[in-house]
């Protein structure tokens, strides 16, 4: 579904994704693990159009994506939940629902809002209520709804659990699972390496702009080299 094939990203002079390649498939969690810096977020901006690569492709259902400009990338049925959230912090919550189907006619838009609010219900109860106002964990499930209203063949996001309380991280890795269960593919970028392998199909281990390592969740999760390094074992 989707292949990123040696990119090279430069933040000016300093050279932060160093020949990377990967694929996502269809139907996968695929998640990327490695320290702060390690080039993650830069590797997602890239394949969302954010950034742009010296050198490689990568492309989407078969499709380059190098000439896409990123407002076009999401039309593709590509939706990136940013680090941070970013959500629309004075318009309320359905607003800012409203504004991920932008990029969508009309059509079916209502009903996919009520399918938002049924895996939200937090969301519901505070469909008036301004973003800016809710609490963290409420903010990410937001920019989570934001992503699917516009029906993304995959879901890309960055560091899902960033500054949420574990209960509220156990929270976030079960819709993710749900989402997942649902049908929808999903790469996860995450510094929780211990949650994302847990639920991944197939990770990654980025450092320092290069893959180090590759594997299976579960062959990941069982390897002494990564638990030492990102599992504290």
């Amino acid at each position: 579904m989707l292949k990123v094939d040696d990119i090279n990203v430069y933040y000016g002079s300093i050279h932060a994704i160093k020949g990377i390649s990967f694929e996502v498939n269809q139907g996968e969690i695929v998640t990327l693990i490695g320290a702060n810096g390690a080039g993650k977020s830069t590797t997602l901006n890239t394949i969302s159009g954010l950034l742009h690569s010296k050198t490689g492709s990568i492309s989407f259902m078969g499709e380059p994506l190098s000439k896409v400009p990123c407002h076009k990338v999401v039309s593709k049925g590509l939706a990136l939940v940013p680090e941070g959230r970013r959500v629309f912090l004075q318009m309320t919550v359905q607003e800012n629902l409203e504004m991920g189907a932008y990029t969508r006619s009309g059509k079916g838009v209502d009903e996919d809002l009520e399918k938002v609010y049924a895996r939200f219900p937090r969301l519901k109860e505070r469909f008036k209520q301004v973003a800016g106002t809710l609490s963290g964990g409420e903010q990410q499930m937001l920019a989570m709804g934001r992503a699917l209203m516009s029906q993304p063949k995959l879901l890309m996001l960055d560091e899902p659990s960033m500054g949420l309380a574990p209960i509220l991280v156990e929270q976030i890795f079960e819709i993710i699972q749900n989402l997942h269960k649902a049908g929808t593919t999903i790469l996860l970028v995450e510094q929780n390496a211990q949650a994302a392998l847990s639920v991944a199909d197939r990770g990654y281990v980025l450092e320092t702009g290069k893959i180090v390592t590759s594997g299976t969740g579960k062959e990941l999760l069982a390897s002494p080299a990564i638990k030492k390094a990102y599992l504290g074992g």
